[in-house]
């Protein structure tokens, strides 16, 4: 017998009707990892689902009159990962989502019909934001040819153990002078991109482009030192890759390095414990961080102490097959 849910399943374009719905789902879905993961902050609703309307990239799925499940992505962009010459789509974290217990055979049907429309419209890298404990929606997509990319993780604001690093000072950045002085921490570790596995270009940052992003931002910095040379550094403002940005007492960590002869002694560890110090005085409650698992130092430090939240996967079709 065929299963019911072949038969029985539609795919439809995404318009303004799908909106409450889909917001719907998406709040029932953000609920359940919330569930699992609950330094997560309690919201009320998720953005603005219209726009999803408005583009033409995105489809929903009925049972009968049920609506079970939508698939959006935001339009399509040049040099996805800023890195590439592909043109890419994503589908962040609240623009998808399902319910029953065929979530994986839903989002198999919803990616056929949206994957067309973002080639149709030239994105040869789509990306979608999947919640992290939904197991059996990942193994659907990578039975499509996708792979992870992209995490997102958060913590609590609970203490963090770390060795004294001897040898090493700890400073707050603060002003102009102490900026430079970390940018090139920060070039180094755009270099270190390049390094296999994780082959990524990134530009290095010249300082007038360094400064009017610290002075635009005014992120929260701490820096550590051998013979007044830093070595290290862990950078936080009130950025982030998805809503969760909006919410009080958070913030994101946007870049953190630590020189390869320094590692493993604990200092990125003491950085972290300085940080969050400085963010629960100043009121904060959540700390986040975003990072990508084909980078092996950096993925092994932030799951041991974030609790993943997302994951992002990734497919890079065949160009020659856009447009077509």
């Amino acid at each position: 017998m065929k299963d019911t849910m072949e038969i029985k399943m539609n795919i439809v374009d995404f318009t303004a009707a799908h909106v409450g719905p889909a917001t719907r789902i998406a709040l029932r879905n953000y609920d359940e990892e919330r569930a699992r993961v609950p330094t997560l902050p309690p919201i009320e609703r998720v953005p603005d689902l219209s726009p999803y309307a408005e583009n033409g990239l995105g489809v929903a799925a009925y049972i009968n009159d049920e609506m079970i499940g939508f698939l959006c992505s935001e339009p399509p962009f040049q040099n996805a990962f800023r890195s590439t010459d592909a043109v890419g789509v994503f589908s962040p974290m609240g623009a998808n989502g399902a319910i029953g217990e065929k979530r994986a055979e839903v989002f198999a049907r919803m990616y056929q019909a949206a994957g067309e429309k973002w080639a149709r419209a030239g994105a040869s890298s789509h990306a979608v934001c999947l919640y992290a404990h939904d197991k059996q929606v990942q193994e659907q997509f990578f039975r499509y040819g996708f792979g992870l990319r992209c995490l997102d993780a958060i913590r609590a604001l609970d203490n963090v153990d770390s060795p004294s690093c001897d040898g090493l000072t700890f400073h707050e950045v603060s002003g102009n002078k102490d900026a430079l002085e970390v940018l090139p921490l920060e070039n180094m570790l755009h270099s270190s991109y390049l390094k296999s596995p994780f082959f990524v270009s990134r530009a290095k940052l010249d300082e007038t482009t360094w400064m009017e992003y610290w002075n635009g931002c005014h992120p929260l910095c701490f820096s550590a030192k051998r013979s007044g040379r830093n070595v290290a550094f862990i950078l936080a403002e009130q950025d982030g890759e998805n809503f969760i940005r909006d919410t009080a007492g958070y913030l994101h960590i946007t870049g953190m390095y630590c020189q390869p002869e320094y590692r493993g002694k604990g200092v990125s560890l003491k950085l972290l414990r300085l940080l969050t110090e400085k963010m629960k005085a100043g009121g904060f409650t959540r700390l986040g961080v975003d990072f990508e698992s084909i980078n092996p130092s950096g993925y092994g430090f932030w799951i041991k102490h974030f609790t993943v939240y997302t994951h992002s996967v990734v497919r890079r079709i065949d160009e020659h097959a856009v447009r077509r």
